[in-house]
């Protein structure tokens, strides 16, 4: 990745843009006081290390900015261009409350962004990456129904970088296999 003293991608610009919009909410990662834009920045090593380009870069240090923050998809246009934000809006939750109950919004979050293209997959599959590396020791209850949501995606997620889609499959059926949950392996 290139280094973020001479910002000529606009890396810096990105991350110090996501840092003040979740610092400005108080956004810890859950089950800690860790600020959350450190979230963004281990998604941000992984998309770069898994062929990510510059925009790919900057979409993914402020993937959780719209959904997470009072942030727009306008702002991010405005600030970053066409192709940031189409990422970002690719991998931000469509879903809300009033959609119904959880199932019902998952699935439509799924069906979004199973639509999304190659890079936008490439991204959410490395926030799924970070969001499920350590949720059965952090919130064993959550990650039950966590962990088979995220396994439900990654199997949609079809044009995502391969090699980074089944480190994150086999992630995730691992927390479920300590979890003492069955799960189909991934092509069953």
């Amino acid at each position: 990745m290139s280094d973020f003293t001479v910002d000529h991608h606009g890396y810096e610009k990105a991350m110090m843009f996501a840092m003040g919009a979740h610092e400005a909410h108080g956004q810890t990662r859950k089950g800690s006081d860790e600020p959350y834009y450190k979230h963004c920045v281990r998604v941000m090593k992984t998309v770069s290390e898994h062929d990510g380009d510059a925009d790919m870069i900057k979409a993914a240090l402020l993937h959780d900015t719209v959904e997470d923050t009072q942030v727009s998809l306008d702002s991010i246009e405005v600030l970053f261009g066409k192709e940031v934000r189409d990422l970002v809006y690719w991998v931000t939750n469509v879903a809300t409350k009033a959609d119904g109950n959880r199932a019902a919004r998952t699935a439509l979050n799924i069906a979004h962004v199973k639509a999304a293209p190659a890079r936008a997959q490439t991204i959410k599959v490395a926030d799924i990456m970070d969001n499920t590396q350590d949720v059965v020791s952090v919130d064993p209850k959550f990650a039950k129904v966590y962990l088979r949501e995220k396994h439900e995606m990654l199997r949609a997620l079809e044009k995502a970088h391969p090699e980074l889609r089944q480190k994150a499959l086999i992630q995730v059926e691992k927390g479920l296999q300590e979890l003492g949950l069955e799960q189909p392996r991934m092509g069953s």
